[in-house]
């Protein structure tokens, strides 16, 4: 039980600098908020999306399935920028427009493919 802890705790503190970073150089709004909130605000924003990730993200994948095989998987870059989209709707003080949020989606699409590639190879060297 405290792996999986572990884990999600290492994800919500990644998602959190990656939006940092990604509100950093696209969005708006971020040059207004103190140090303290933004620290803060970006550990929320980290929480809420690590959240809306796990659970309304494969909703969203089922959904738009018919668009994601026409446009051959390009459509989830949409998928993943809504997701940013409503995580930082829901964080008060920081703002993103969705062309930006598209953006950030990959940015964080990133490192949750690092962070998942490390974890199978920590857990791959360990079952050896």
């Amino acid at each position: 039980m405290s792996n999986r802890l572990n884990v999600f705790i290492l994800r919500w503190l990644l998602n959190s600098t990656g939006l940092w970073l990604s509100v950093s150089l696209f969005g708006t709004g971020y040059e207004s908020i103190g140090m303290t909130a933004s620290t803060i605000g970006f550990l929320f924003a980290g929480l809420v999306f690590s959240i809306i990730n796990s659970i309304l993200k494969p909703v969203f994948v089922i959904l738009s399935l018919p668009a994601i095989f026409l446009t051959l998987g390009i459509f989830m870059l949409v998928v993943n920028g809504l997701m940013v989209y409503i995580s930082l709707g829901l964080t008060p003080g920081i703002e993103m427009t969705f062309p930006r949020s598209i953006l950030a989606g990959i940015i964080l699409s990133l490192i949750n493919y690092i962070v998942s590639a490390v974890l199978l190879v920590r857990e791959n060297n360990q079952a050896q």
